[in-house]
């Protein structure tokens, strides 16, 4: 995997809990950022698929069991009694 190194602008009282919890987690502040940003990509990517699959699903309809009639007209559904 190749790495760039980037600048990032972090209010000090955050990068000061950061550099906290990197430790406890036996990491750097590099390894907390970057298994962050990973976890906000696959979260998307899966969100992506999901989405993507349902569409298609959708697209393709949904079997009612009509056979392809409609027995009952708009006035029907909202009648009131």
């Amino acid at each position: 995997m190749d790495y760039q190194n980037v600048t990032v602008s972090i209010p000090k009282d955050i990068l000061k809990k950061a550099k906290h919890i990197a430790i406890d987690r036996h990491t750097s502040l590099s390894g907390l950022l970057s298994q962050a940003l990973e976890e906000i990509v696959e979260k998307e990517d899966a969100y992506s698929k999901a989405k993507d699959r349902q569409l298609v699903i959708l697209k393709s309809g949904f079997d009612m069991g009509l056979k392809g009639k409609i027995n009952w007209g708009r006035e029907d559904l909202h009648a009131r009694k």
